[in-house]
């Protein structure tokens, strides 16, 4: 399976069920080139089941293959969103 099909499949299921794929094919295809995509993709999906651990381990995992991965950008996001403070909810 190519990269492209991976895309097209997950078009049609479930958060759950998309990052089971994605596991799967990261444990078939551990020399594809473009596996900081998957982990990328992996990490959104992970993101958007509240599993932010997960989420955050997947980016770095991407980093970690291509620095000048797109995981770059999300983990920026993430960090901001996590980092995120707003002083008038916790002064009285």
């Amino acid at each position: 399976m190519t990269i492209e099909e991976l895309k097209d499949k997950l078009k049609d299921l479930g958060g759950e069920q998309a990052v089971e794929v994605l596991t799967a094919f990261i444990a078939d295809h551990p020399d594809d080139p473009r596996l900081d995509e998957v982990y990328t993709m992996r990490g959104m999906k992970n993101w958007g089941l509240q599993r932010r651990k997960d989420a955050i381990d997947d980016y770095l995992a991407a980093i970690r293959l291509n620095p000048s991965s797109k995981a770059v950008q999300a983990l920026k996001a993430t960090n901001e969103i996590l980092d995120y403070y707003n002083k008038d909810l916790y002064n009285p």
